[in-house]
């Protein structure tokens, strides 16, 4: 990854979460689970959406549903997927959020 940018979320002075975009695509959004359902993973995403208002991609395997459910709810919809063409080798979907 030649260029991204990294944004942190700070409790008490602790990194509590991080999104990192490499243009508009979500590489990676982390959100320390002491800090779930707290609204850090929201206010990141949010902070994407300001940064690319046009259109947000990322990838989440298949078998994570709590982060479908959570793209889907701040309107992210499936685009694609695979059937594991990933380092991973696990069955994936393509995510994208659009105005």
């Amino acid at each position: 990854m030649p260029f991204a940018e990294v944004w942190v979320a700070e409790v008490d002075k602790a990194v509590s979460g991080v999104l990192v975009l490499n243009g508009n695509w979500i590489e990676q959004l982390y959100v320390d689970p002491d800090w779930t359902n707290q609204g850090l993973g929201t206010a990141l995403i949010e902070r994407a959406k300001v940064e690319y208002p046009e259109a947000l991609d990322l990838w989440t395997f298949e078998s994570n549903r709590g982060a479908q459910r959570f793209y889907e709810r701040h309107g992210f919809r499936a685009v694609g997927g695979t059937n594991g063409d990933n380092e991973e080798g696990e069955p994936d979907i393509h995510y994208r959020w659009a105005k």
